[in-house]
């Protein structure tokens, strides 16, 4: 005595089918998703180092800024007659410097600022 064969059923078989499409589907929306995740994610990365050098440039530039009035003030003093006028000049540096410095903060925190803000390029 032989058995027949079994056969799924063809409505199982469609449910299996219909499954795998749709997990096909699913997939295919998730890696859509995590491939822009990506692109904006290079996107956010390059702003972000772009906006650093940019930072990092201006502060180089002011410290070159500080220095060379540093060093002319040390200039001066050598030069200076007596300590009245050392005092002058000292107090003449250090208010320009406080105005120099005060400018110099509100454009690093500008650009600051700027490159924290979302979508900053």
């Amino acid at each position: 005595m032989t058995n027949p064969p079994f056969e799924i059923p063809n409505e199982l078989r469609d449910f299996a089918e219909r499954s795998v499409d749709q997990a096909r589907k699913a997939f295919e929306g998730f890696v859509t998703v995590a491939q822009k995740t990506i692109g904006a994610a290079d996107d956010a990365a390059e702003a972000a180092q772009k906006n650093a050098k940019s930072v990092g440039a201006q502060a180089l530039s002011f410290t070159e800024q500080n220095v060379n009035a540093a060093l002319d003030l040390a200039h001066k003093l050598v030069q200076a007659k007596d300590p009245q006028e050392a005092f002058a000049l000292q107090s003449e540096f250090l208010k320009s410097q406080l105005v120099s410095l005060q400018a110099q903060a509100k454009e690093i925190g500008a650009l600051i600022q700027k490159s924290a803000t979302p979508g900053a390029k």
